[in-house]
């Protein structure tokens, strides 16, 4: 079979601005999706151990609630069979039935955050509280369902003040936390960063007047006397 090499995930990396860790998962994904039937689901094996080392990473970057409901059990074509299981315990199975598998020897760089959330911060939070790692589950899923609601009412609220032309009324500004959902939703991928969409609303409440927000579909923004307009390609 195809593997990876070490050489082109630095590649990868180098050339789309991607850590290297980040590079590896873009480069298996990409293997997959170039391997698979185009309507065969891809199913990996995380666990609820990945679910947790996600969590706590995004928690240690400052994600917002999105980042902190992990991963989910299916993302387009990606499915997460296991994602409730232990990794021991699917290791326990593997052994017992003689199920040969293979171990990454990056998992023990510790150059790596991940492999010491894994390694370090886990274990020590289970010796604290055992069962930390399946809690830490439950509230990722919590959080991804908060997550999806909120994103239900920021869609109706953008419907609600998206006029024909795909302008949107900023008259009577929503809340801060709801404002900034509606934006990155009607921006869509790749959203701006959480300051950038911040100073955007920032530069609407302060303007005078009728408020209209048009987008360009691009991430940076400017203000002028009744419309704020995100231009493209900046």
């Amino acid at each position: 079979p195809v593997e990876l090499r070490r050489t082109d995930v630095a590649a990868l990396a180098t050339s789309e601005g991607r850590s290297l860790e980040d590079a590896g998962r873009e480069a298996r994904y990409r293997f997959l999706e170039e391997v698979s039937p185009p309507d065969a689901l891809i199913a990996t094996a995380h666990t609820i151990d990945d679910l947790a080392e996600t969590v706590l990473l995004n928690l240690l970057r400052g994600a917002g609630p999105a980042g902190i409901a992990g991963m989910p059990a299916r993302r387009g074509r990606i499915v997460r069979p296991l994602l409730g299981e232990r990794r021991s315990t699917l290791r326990g199975y593997l052994d017992a039935a003689g199920v040969t598998y293979r171990e990454d020897p990056s998992n023990e760089d510790p150059a790596f955050l991940r492999n010491r959330v894994r390694g370090e911060l886990l274990p020590l939070l289970e010796s604290l509280r055992p069962g930390a790692v399946d809690r830490i589950g439950r509230f990722a899923g919590l959080a991804a369902a908060d997550d999806a609601l909120l994103d239900r009412v920021a869609a109706a609220e953008l419907a609600r003040r998206r006029d024909d032309d795909g302008a949107i009324d900023w008259r009577d500004p929503p809340p801060t936390a709801l404002g900034r959902r509606v934006l990155r939703l009607a921006i869509g991928d790749p959203a701006p960063s959480a300051e950038r969409l911040d100073a955007l609303l920032e530069a609407a409440g302060g303007a005078r007047g009728g408020v209209t927000i048009e987008l360009g579909g691009g991430r940076s923004a400017s203000v002028r006397r009744h419309s704020i307009t995100l231009h493209e390609g900046e």
